[in-house]
């Protein structure tokens, strides 16, 4: 079966939640995954470089969520049904999804979390398998 890969920016009681109740949720879900848009933008691209700016749009969605508190950003990388997933033009950026479902702790397959909080590239992003769900909430 087809999935499509995507990108869930949460706020770290959103983890803490999601490793209580099993899932990302309720539905809508906002998140981001290559679309359209981003392969429009870089019609050359590889595959790996429209996830990247897909992972890039999430991590800077999960600052956004910060507000006035400096927390640690956090993305959860999942693959879903993409029958669930659809282009959301009412948000910013290329990547912007909507999945119509709650997505499951099963279909998690990584997280990127920050190094520190308040970090603001890309390269002190640290990856985490979704089996180390406990190490990532550790962190947090």
């Amino acid at each position: 079966m087809t999935q499509t890969r995507i990108y869930v920016p949460l706020l770290p009681d959103a983890v803490r939640r999601l490793a209580a109740d099993g899932q990302v949720g309720p539905a809508p879900v906002e998140a981001f995954g290559v679309t359209e848009r981003i392969e429009r933008a870089d019609p050359t691209g590889l595959e790996e470089e429209w996830e990247y700016a897909a992972l890039c749009e999430a991590v800077d969605a999960a600052a956004g969520l910060q507000g006035t508190t400096v927390v640690k950003r956090v993305v959860a990388a999942a693959d879903v049904d993409p029958g669930s997933v659809t282009p959301d033009g009412s948000r910013e950026g290329l990547a912007a999804l909507t999945v119509s479902t709650p997505v499951p702790l099963s279909r998690i397959v990584s997280f990127h979390v920050d190094e520190t909080a308040g970090d603001q590239g890309m390269e002190d992003l640290l990856w985490y398998d979704a089996t180390e769900l406990d190490e990532v909430l550790r962190l947090l």
